[in-house]
């Protein structure tokens, strides 16, 4: 077998289908660092987002297209004219570009969703797939909810896409409903079928409802795939997509069994997962495989005893393959400029020149109110100091003061805004409630609180607190995140976080955001 033959192509969509997890919502700023460590990483294809979904989102597709150059940069298109022109307006700038364009090809999709016969379907994707060729070399085409077609039916619109110039057509098991063996079958029964010229490319995009799709990409390949569509940490829709790192640890570990390669460092696996969660607010699991807390972790006594003798009795892979850290390097008042940037190298960060000085005068504040800072304080210190404040927020903390004790406590807030200071009071059970009821009452909105997480960034009583929460108003969902060393502070910051970006989704999307309920007594 050939090094091409063997060679599995790795497309990342964590910024495009990943980014559409419910309450998931990634600013340019974010976006730009997690497509930068993709294209460090190795991915051989990143999906940048999908350009005609909204002016915001083509302008950060076209910024990743313009500043990430290792990998191909893909962006997402219906088989519209105007989603496939405003796709390769946004990646064009990329040295290597794709445009990767979906229609839907199951009889329960074709006659509820799309309404159009399948006649009606093959047209689309003839004339879609030939303009997409038109524009650019790199053309990919997804039989959307593939797994659910019918199989005639399914190879007949390959082979019209590849007719029409496709070079990799994509079978998604866009539901997740099928199984390893199954999808194996049909894959290869797919490949067989369509028999399209040697140089084309087959792909499976696995969605994870049945958590299968790990299992359903490694059965692919075995059928002939030779690209997997995945997310880091295996974000995305409902119950995610297969696994980035799960995927690709799997095929190097058991290459015994696969005899397939990538191409990705994996030593930079866990520094990109970890990146990731911080951004998107998707906490990892800690029995996550491969880069969860606990996945070299040992707590049995003849776990560790075997461990201790030889690490191979009970870890299949070695903590540096993977870039999980033995030890952590903790930063203080003393540490210099360089040691500073070379651990947000480390940590999956690319800064300018002048973030990094902004960055380092923020670490060194830090240091004058606790004695030691650690790679977590660091991290959260960049996601919430310097990528949120890349954005222009409709409304930033002034100030806040809590009193608690016997009773219901009492906080005061003050906030700064387009049309100058607001500022409230109100009572609650407890200084974060009390603080979160202010702010409604100054910004006259009361957004639906669905989820509240807030973690120590270190085992140290002096740790930042990092605080994640997901709102919801005007069937908007939101995340919002706020650091400090002041655990109130950072929560009371993280809602207000998630308000901003409320307020952007709902102008992108033309909106009308929920006020707040003017019977309701604090």
């Amino acid at each position: 077998m050939s090094n091409t033959e063997g060679h599995v192509r790795i497309f990342d969509t964590t910024l495009r289908d990943g980014e559409q997890a419910a309450g998931g919502n990634l600013n340019a700023a974010e976006k730009l660092q997690i497509a930068r460590q993709l294209g460090r990483l190795g991915v051989d294809i990143i999906e940048a987002g999908f350009p005609a979904a909204s002016p915001g989102d083509f302008a950060c597709v076209e910024t990743i297209a313009r500043e990430v150059t290792e990998s191909v940069i893909a962006g997402l298109a219906r088989t519209k004219e105007e989603d496939i022109r405003a796709c390769y307006g946004a990646v064009k700038d990329a040295p290597r570009h794709r445009i990767h364009t979906f229609i839907a090809t199951s009889p329960i999709h074709m006659q509820y969703k799309l309404k159009m016969t399948p006649e009606e379907v093959l047209e689309e994707i003839r004339s879609a797939v030939s303009l997409a060729r038109r524009l650019a070399e790199d053309v990919e085409f997804s039989a959307e909810d593939a797994s659910r077609s019918e199989l005639p039916f399914l190879i007949r619109a390959f082979k019209t896409a590849a007719e029409a110039g496709a070079s990799t057509l994509n079978i998604p098991d866009t539901v997740g409903y099928s199984t390893p063996e199954e999808f194996h079958d049909f894959c290869r029964s797919v490949i067989e079928g369509v028999n399209a010229p040697r140089e084309v490319v087959y792909s499976a995009h696995c969605h994870n409802d049945l958590g299968l799709a790990v299992a359903n990409s490694l059965a692919a390949i075995r059928a002939g795939i030779r690209q997997i569509e995945c997310t880091v940490n295996g974000l995305g829709e409902r119950a995610g997509n297969a696994s980035l790192e799960e995927t690709v640890m799997a095929l190097k570990t058991r290459s015994d069994r696969y005899g397939f390669f990538t191409k990705l460092d994996t030593t930079k696996l866990h520094s990109v997962s970890a990146l990731v969660s911080r951004l998107s607010g998707v906490h990892i699991p800690p029995n996550k495989a491969v880069v969860g807390a606990n996945a070299f972790a040992h707590q049995a006594g003849i776990h560790q005893h075997g461990v201790m003798t030889n690490p191979l009795t009970y870890e299949i892979m070695k903590p540096k393959d993977v870039g999980a850290p033995g030890t952590e390097l903790v930063l203080g008042k003393h540490s210099g400029r360089h040691a500073f940037r070379s651990r947000i190298e480390y940590l999956g960060y690319t800064l300018s020149d002048e973030e990094i000085d902004t960055a380092f005068a923020l670490f060194k504040k830090l240091c004058d109110s606790k004695k030691d800072v650690s790679d977590d304080d660091i991290a959260a210190l960049i996601a919430d100091e310097i990528l949120l404040t890349s954005q222009e927020n409709l409304y930033d903390l002034v100030r806040y003061s809590v009193k608690s004790g016997e009773g219901p406590a009492l906080a005061v807030v003050s906030l700064r805004s387009g049309k100058g200071a607001v500022s409230d009071a109100a009572t609650g059970n407890g200084p974060i409630d009390a603080a979160y009821r202010a702010v409604w009452r100054a910004i006259d909105m009361e957004p639906e609180l669905l989820s509240f997480h807030i973690k120590a960034t270190s085992d140290r009583s002096d740790a930042l607190g990092e605080t994640t929460v997901v709102l919801r108003s005007g069937g908007i969902t939101a995340p919002g995140r706020g650091v400090s060393t002041d655990v109130i502070e950072s929560a009371v910051k993280a809602f207000i976080n998630g308000v901003n970006r409320l307020h952007v989704l709902a102008s992108a999307k033309g909106v009308e955001l929920s006020k707040r309920r003017k019977n309701y007594l604090e």
